[in-house]
């Protein structure tokens, strides 16, 4: 368990290294926020029947409807930290060439998830805030 929680770090970091630079810039642009979500909501269309991305939709959806609350100014209970790492998983997410290109049959998907992941875990206050928010609003 502790090696792939550390193997899952590995990833994060990486991840950070490849496109860090690039999602915090994509959170200065409402507009290039709108056509990443647009990316990713294709993609997962795409993929509707992939069991990989099948068992992580959950999280997924989770972090469009973050962002989107965020930029609609519904919800802003987050930092900015926070925002970046949730655009890094999604732009990781419709990547076609990161650490494992998608194209590879069976493993393509995993590290893109597994970095969602690893995001989902290290904001999960945040996300826990987030979905109390949801549930209680009227």
């Amino acid at each position: 368990m502790a090696n792939w929680k550390s193997e899952q770090g590995n990833l994060l970091d990486r991840a950070k290294g490849l496109y860090q630079a690039k999602a915090e810039k994509i959170v200065e642009s409402k507009e290039k926020v709108q056509q990443l979500i647009q990316k990713v909501t294709d993609k997962l269309h795409q993929l509707a029947e992939n069991p990989t991305v099948k068992e992580s939709k959950f999280y997924i959806d989770v972090v469009l409807r973050m962002v989107k609350a965020y930029y609609k100014n519904e919800y802003r209970s987050f930092s900015t930290k926070t925002l970046v790492l949730l655009v890094l998983g999604l732009l990781y997410f419709v990547m076609p060439f990161d650490l494992i290109p998608d194209f590879i049959v069976g493993l393509g998907f995993v590290d893109d998830l597994s970095v969602l992941l690893a995001i989902t875990k290290s904001v999960q206050s945040d996300i826990y805030d987030f979905l109390e928010w949801e549930r209680t609003k009227v």
